[in-house]
């Protein structure tokens, strides 16, 4: 029987998708996730009524939380993804030809249903090189060093998440990198919710030498717009040219999404200069 599945973006904003059926619903011990195949976006991951990523757009989201970092380090070889446990974050990494890339995901659920029916994300678990570890992404990075690169694929902070937005944290990752190595983080909507961004941005200011938020826009996230902000001790450029095949990223990209708009930079007190 056909349906529509809304998500609530506010008190008064909704968006909806129509479903064709739905493929899986499974209530982990963490969190309430259903697989939907819908008409216009084809495989949809919701996890606690909101949308993870769809089969259509997920390219642009994985794209931009995973090049922008990647390519600003002169030579990636080790990876730590914190979330992503559907894979498409570890799928754009192996691009960049890694020695090792760790998945570190709380929630086994969403692993094993990527695996089972989202093959164009989780392919990436069939290389060698991808290691998954099913557990708390914060004590994991406590416990563990010597990254390039950290990638923290989350959803937003709060729940299991929540933890993955502040100032411990972040400081565990600076000291779980390698010497110039780069975080990344997706920051949600700053049209909605300014306010992640303003925080992680913030937080991270005080932790590292170079913070710069970038922008991206991805038709099944709130709003449209989407946040992401790349931190590190070293300057942060376009250190490596993509010689690999993408939808969205481009070289030019990379400079242009770090182009604020003016209420984000006003609201944010950030000019993506720092």
């Amino acid at each position: 029987m056909e349906y529509w599945f809304y998500e609530e973006h506010t008190e008064n904003v909704r968006w909806g998708l129509r479903i064709k059926n739905e493929i899986a619903h499974v209530k982990s011990d963490f969190q309430d996730i259903h697989l939907f195949e819908t008409y216009d976006f084809g495989k949809t991951l919701v996890i606690d009524g909101t949308i993870q990523t769809t089969e259509r757009d997920e390219f642009i989201y994985h794209e931009m939380i995973v090049h922008p970092p990647m390519l600003t380090h002169p030579s990636p070889r080790k990876i730590l993804i914190i979330g992503g446990g559907d894979g498409g974050a570890a799928r754009e990494v192996l691009k960049h030809d890694p020695q090792e890339v760790i998945v570190v995901d709380i929630d086994s659920a969403v692993i094993e249903l990527s695996k089972k029916h989202m093959k164009f994300l989780s392919k990436a678990y069939s290389d060698d090189r991808v290691k998954i570890v099913v557990g708390d992404g914060i004590e994991y990075v406590k416990k563990h060093d010597g990254f390039d690169v950290i990638i923290i694929d989350s959803t937003d902070p709060v729940g299991p998440a929540e933890g993955l937005f502040k100032k411990e944290f972040y400081d565990a990752l600076k000291k779980s990198l390698n010497d110039g190595g780069i975080i990344s983080q997706q920051c949600g909507t700053p049209f909605y919710h300014p306010e992640e961004l303003k925080n992680a941005y913030d937080l991270l200011s005080k932790i590292f030498k170079f913070v710069k938020p970038y922008l991206a826009h991805i038709p099944t996230y709130p709003s449209g717009m989407w946040s992401f902000v790349m931190a590190s001790d070293d300057e942060l450029k376009l250190r490596r040219v993509p010689e690999f095949e993408t939808k969205y990223f481009t070289e030019e990209l990379y400079y242009s999404s770090m182009s604020l708009p003016k209420f984000i930079k006003e609201y944010c007190h950030c000019n993506g200069d720092k």
